[in-house]
């Protein structure tokens, strides 16, 4: 499968568009990506980079108003809320040297019941982004291995290795020797989703497949398996919002007259 990229613009905007030519593709078709923040053009493998252009070039107004509808990133900076597990924390950084992490609760006294938890982020303003980025994968992997021992254990079988990655297009994966792999921004959502997820992958030890008794094993596991599957279904893609890096759309610049 071949890739290119291309862009085209559309009311004072610059779109990126990643062609991949696929063997079974027919026709062009779009479709956008919002863990990317932007849109992929699938083509014929004999199709020409040039037709390719045109044709995304004919769509540039969709792909422009869908992209628009994609949630906007939220970065790692001071005053940034984020939901940890599922609960709003607003990052604070804390002027030491000292680079530490940290989570804490605010002062509630009665006026401020609504106040977000914090992220304490110490160290240098410039290293907030990697040091929330680190503590939270932290996070997870901690969430995940624990979830999956759980349900290891409640299976009878030897909780297998579980990997932490920024996946784009799964959640959890199961490969044919048994190893889990998890995206670290599921320490965004609900705990009840994690431990869904770590149910999933951990069934697939004993059913490589989606059978009646495959799901019958993962909601003997977890029993808020539909209410997870909701939630991702509706929620799922604004998990890639937080600390993303807006690289699909940029603004043209001046022409000059």
């Amino acid at each position: 499968m071949a890739i290119d990229d291309l862009t085209v613009a559309h009311n004072g905007h610059t779109y990126q568009i990643a062609v991949r030519r696929h063997a079974k593709a027919t026709r062009f078709t779009l479709r956008i990506r919002a863990a990317t923040r932007d849109a992929v053009l699938t083509a014929p493998m004999r199709s020409r980079l040039s037709e390719a252009c045109k044709f995304a070039s004919e769509h540039a107004e969709w792909i422009h108003s869908k992209l628009l509808k994609v949630p906007d990133t939220i970065p790692f900076q001071h005053g940034s809320v984020i939901p940890i597990r599922g609960v709003e924390h607003q990052i604070v950084h804390v002027a030491t040297e000292r680079g530490l992490v940290s989570l804490g609760q605010a002062a509630r006294d009665g006026a401020n019941v609504n106040q977000p938890l914090f992220l304490y982020v110490s160290g240098h303003e410039e290293h907030i982004e990697r040091r929330t980025r680190d503590f939270l994968r932290g996070l997870t992997t901690g969430d995940i291995r624990s979830a999956v021992k759980k349900h290891s254990d409640k299976l009878n079988i030897k909780p297998p290795q579980a990997t932490i990655r920024d996946t784009v297009s799964r959640w959890g994966s199961c490969s044919s020797s048994g190893a889990l792999n998890f995206s670290w921004r599921l320490i965004f959502a609900p705990a009840f989703v994690l431990d869904y997820l770590a149910a999933h992958e951990v069934s697939h030890i004993l059913e490589m497949n989606h059978s009646k008794r495959f799901w019958a094993i993962v909601e003997n596991l977890c029993p808020e398996t539909a209410m997870a599957e909701k939630w991702l279904d509706i929620h799922g893609a604004s998990l890639h919002r937080y600390g993303a890096k807006r690289t699909g759309v940029r603004a043209l610049k001046p022409t000059k007259s």
